[in-house]
C-alpha cells in the first residue's frame, strides 16, 4: 500500500506544473505560490483570531458580536487561496511531503480550525439568542480551540521545512 502512494506521489511530481514549481527560476513559480500561501494564512489565522478574541471577551464592552460574521467571507477567500497554493506546493515535492508526518499534523490542525470556526459561526454569531447570552463557557472553549488549531497549523507548517523528510535532501 505504501508503494502505491509513493508511486502516485512520484507521478504527481513528474507533471509539468510540478516541475515548473520545483525547478523553474521564475518569480511566478514557487516564490509567488509561497507568498500567496503565506498571505492566505495571514488572512485566515488573523480573521479567526479576531472572531475568537471577540468571543473570548477581548472586544469593546457592549459591542455586539454578530457583526464579526461579516469577516467570514474574507476568511473563506483566504482559505481557498491557501488550498490552491498549498496543493500546488505539495505537488512540487509530493513524495517527500507525503512521507512527512508534520504535513499530516498540519492538515489535521487546519481541519480542526475550520470546523471549530464554523461551529462558532453557527452557534454564536448566527444565534437568535439575546446578545448577552451568546458567550458561554462552551463558546469560549471553542474560541480557544480555534486559536490553538491555527497556531499549531502554522507551527507544524514551518516544521515541514525543517524536520523529517526534507524536500531536496531525501
Amino acid at each position: 500500500m505504501y508503494d502505491f502512494f509513493i508511486n502516485i506521489f512520484l507521478w504527481i511530481e513528474g507533471l509539468a506544473f510540478s516541475t515548473f514549481l520545483r525547478e523553474g527560476s521564475s518569480l511566478m513559480g514557487f516564490p509567488l505560490f509561497l507568498y500567496l500561501h503565506t498571505l492566505g494564512m495571514a488572512v485566515v489565522a488573523g480573521g479567526a483570531a479576531i472572531v475568537s478574541f471577540g468571543v473570548l471577551g477581548l472586544w469593546p464592552k457592549g459591542a455586539p458580536l454578530k457583526p464579526l460574521e461579516k469577516i467570514y467571507p474574507v476568511i473563506y477567500a483566504g482559505f481557498w487561496l491557501e488550498m490552491v497554493t498549498g496543493v500546488s506546493m505539495f505537488m512540487k515535492d509530493a513524495s517527500t511531503y507525503g512521507r512527512n508526518p508534520d504535513f499530516y499534523w498540519k492538515l489535521a490542525f487546519v481541519a480542526g480550525g475550520v470546523v471549530l470556526l464554523r461551529i462558532i459561526r453557527t452557534r454564536v454569531l448566527q444565534s437568535d439568542a439575546p446578545e448577552g447570552s451568546l458567550v458561554t463557557g462552551q463558546a469560549r472553549l471553542l474560541a480557544g480551540g480555534v486559536i490553538a488549531c491555527w497556531f499549531l497549523a502554522i507551527v507544524t507548517g514551518r516544521l515541514i521545512a525543517y524536520l523529517n523528510p526534507i524536500p531536496g535532501f531525501f
